[in-house]
């Protein structure tokens, strides 16, 4: 006798044999509840099918399923095709970020509603009691198994009401466009366009004219204007380089001693920037390789500069290498030059992108 015969004798009820063709689901079910010691106490419909209830419900919750699809496939032509790239004044690139979470919200907020409605509304009620036992298994339970999980799709109603299925993967396949567009974005359209991201207020102009460094107010700088040890923070001399415009472009011009111009020189030979600095003057980007701060704290003493948001350090003797906190790429160096006029010069742009953007992204 098994393990379940001998169980269902001690509780005095005839064995059920669950292969018999003219048990319904419901009743392999129940007699898989009895079997784990479950009793199905309370079993009703909250709805009667075929009735206008019904229908109504269904058509709520398909809404609710298409609405979903709807913003989530606004949220992929925005994040697509909706102009992006900062430009001054209020123009619609304002609007890119809060268009993508108000529409991303609306269509988590479809789903949420249409399955809440949907369990609460749709789904039979039940109430079940279960002793908690332990059993072997065996291949009835398998069977039983598998009648229960093809009943609980008989629950959802998804063959009865065809109207909630084709809603639910009309909702759902465009939130999952929306799960892959980021991954992918890169492949729709290139978001490195015009090559910004490698091009600052410091590229030669036309013709290959040379971009002189300048101070916040504009005027030229001379070797003699940074004292030995000294540092000052420089400007590309275009229109609009002191502004936002050119955000990315500030830099460091420091004037080494002679001891740290030398290890300053090694150091760049060793890299293959052995033309990057000019006498003991030399120049690093103040856009922190972390997050993007300011670095702009120079102690002449140690040579180390340092960003007051997350305390990276960097040795300006080693090619502005961090040497503590969360950075873990060096600060770009731009190469320079005197002009004939005695003013500073970049020799040409960075050579190596500013702050962190994707090269931080392990």
């Amino acid at each position: 006798m098994s393990t379940h015969t001998e169980h269902q004798a001690q509780q005095g009820r005839e064995p059920v044999d669950v292969n018999d063709p003219r048990l319904s689901r419901f009743d392999v079910v129940q007699e898989g509840a009895r079997r784990d010691d479950i009793e199905i106490v309370h079993y009703e419909e909250q709805v009667v099918p075929g009735s206008k209830a019904e229908r109504r419900l269904t058509r709520t919750v398909a809404l609710m399923f298409l609405l979903t699809g709807l913003f989530a496939t606004a949220f992929l032509v925005i994040y697509i095709w909706w102009p992006w790239q900062w430009e001054p004044g209020r123009g619609g690139d304002k609007l890119y970020t809060p268009l993508l979470g108000v529409t991303l919200g609306l269509a988590l907020l479809g789903i949420g509603f249409g399955i809440l409605t949907w369990g609460k509304k749709l789904l039979p009620k039940e109430v079940s009691i279960q002793d908690r036992h332990d059993q072997v298994d065996n291949p009835e339970d398998r069977k039983i198994t598998g009648e229960t999980m093809l009943y609980l799709a008989d629950e959802l109603g998804v063959k009865r009401r065809p109207l909630l299925g084709i809603s639910l993967l009309a909702g759902l396949a465009p939130v999952g466009a929306v799960a892959a567009a980021p991954l992918i974005g890169g492949l729709i359209e290139q978001p490195h366009k015009n090559n910004q991201m490698f091009t600052t207020g410091f590229a030669p102009a036309e013709g290959g004219e040379k971009i002189r460094l300048i101070r916040e107010d504009g005027r030229p700088i001379r070797p003699a204007d940074v004292s030995v040890g000294g540092q000052l923070t420089v400007f590309p001399g275009i229109e609009g380089g002191v502004s936002n415009k050119h955000a990315d472009s500030p830099t460091l011009l420091i004037h080494l001693r002679e001891d740290d111009a030398q290890k300053s020189r090694a150091a760049n030979e060793r890299k293959g920037h052995g033309d990057y600095m000019w006498g003991n003057y030399v120049a690093f980007s103040k856009i922190c390789t972390h997050a993007g701060c300011p670095a702009s704290l120079y102690e002449q003493q140690t040579n180390r500069l340092l960003c007051p948001c997350h305390q990276s350090q960097f040795l300006i003797t080693d090619n502005a290498k961090p040497i503590f906190g969360p950075a873990n790429r060096p600060l770009p160096q731009l190469p320079i030059e005197v002009d004939e006029e005695g003013f500073f010069v970049a020799r040409s742009d960075y050579t190596e992108t500013i702050g962190p953007d994707f090269w931080e992204r392990p």
